[in-house]
């Protein structure tokens, strides 16, 4: 199974803080599925948060390793800070998109502030110097590249109240017999200041920004590039699987799985007095566990142990007392 990579700290959190809670769906269009969020609530300066939830939404889809992705925002956020916000005649923000259409990030920016007719009015630059701050600040972030405005964008949800954003997987070409994922967005989130509010008695205003990474189309598509690359989806982390051919053997068998836990192994073994041993050997090969430790009559009477490969299905015999090293130099290899 391929290494994920390491993330840092805040970038684990925001992925996996919540999978100890119940499931819920998440709606992007009519999609559901479910997902994990991370948010920054409170009163801050502008864009220093949505910097860093864009930020930390790339240190995850980067960590992941799914391949070349882009942060789209939408056109509401561009419309809301000039219209909403700022002030700006509609007709007037609606030209925007003109420049939104041909261009992005940075230079779109630069090329708003040159607009003859965006110039003179003090709401749209305030506006456009929002945006500018914004870019600036993913730019020390190291992640300019990855955002891009994109007017095709449509968040389903009435909450937002400014910036929104959401990632896609950029396609690459297929290779032979593997089949284009479709799978839409794999991460998104926004501004929503009034959200919080709605909930208070008192009507207090909580300005929020945050993020969703969708963990199931995540899951899914980590599962179909294994399957085309012939890999197989591991179901569980164990390491190694303590059998035995024979009855009465589930006091040895405990003396073993104990030695292993101690030393840090993930092992684990049936939950049965008398397992046969090709049940045993079966629920190594359909949940992918690597390697399996067998100990009978013989191998007790002889004072050594059976390691068993699952993949190529060959044992070796060894040294009771060279168990541990022996397993976790095969790991170490594996």
């Amino acid at each position: 199974m391929p290494l994920l990579g390491l993330l840092p700290r805040r970038a684990w959190a925001a992925l996996l803080s919540q999978l100890v809670r119940p499931p819920c769906a998440s709606r992007t269009g009519a999609v559901r599925c479910q997902s994990q969020d991370f948010d920054i609530a409170g009163q801050f300066d502008p864009m220093i948060p949505d910097a860093e939830c864009l930020k930390i939404m790339c240190e995850i889809l980067s960590g992941l390793q799914l391949g070349d992705f882009l942060i789209k925002m939408a056109w509401k956020d561009v419309r809301h800070e000039m219209v909403a916000k700022k002030g700006l005649a509609p007709e007037v923000a609606d030209r925007i998109g003109d420049y939104v259409q041909c261009h992005g990030g940075v230079s779109l920016v630069e090329q708003m502030f040159q607009d003859p007719r965006l110039s003179q009015n003090k709401q749209a630059l305030e506006g456009l110097g929002d945006l500018k701050l914004l870019f600036e600040y993913l730019t020390l972030f190291g992640i300019a590249e990855k955002i891009s405005f994109d007017l095709s964008l449509a968040r389903g949800l009435d909450y937002y109240t400014g910036v929104i954003y959401e990632a896609v997987l950029l396609q690459t070409p297929t290779q032979a017999g593997e089949e284009p994922l479709n799978v839409g967005s794999v991460a998104a989130g926004g501004r929503y200041d009034g959200l919080v509010g709605m909930f208070d008695p008192k009507g207090h205003k909580v300005p929020c920004v945050g993020l969703s990474i969708g963990v199931e189309r995540i899951f899914y598509i980590v599962e179909q590039r294994m399957k085309t690359k012939g890999e197989k989806v591991r179901t569980t982390e164990t390491q190694v699987f303590v059998a035995t051919p024979q009855k009465n053997f589930l006091q040895e068998r405990l003396k073993l799985i104990t030695e292993l836990w101690d030393a840090g192994i993930k092992a684990e073994m049936l939950y049965k007095n008398n397992p046969k041993l090709l049940t045993q050997l079966h629920y190594c090969e359909s949940t992918g566990i690597p390697l399996v430790v067998i100990i009978g009559e013989q191998e007790l009477k002889e004072g050594v142990i059976k390691i068993r490969s699952v993949a190529s299905r060959e044992e070796v015999a060894i040294k009771r007392e060279n168990l541990v090293a022996e397993i976790q130099k095969r790991l170490s290899e594996s």
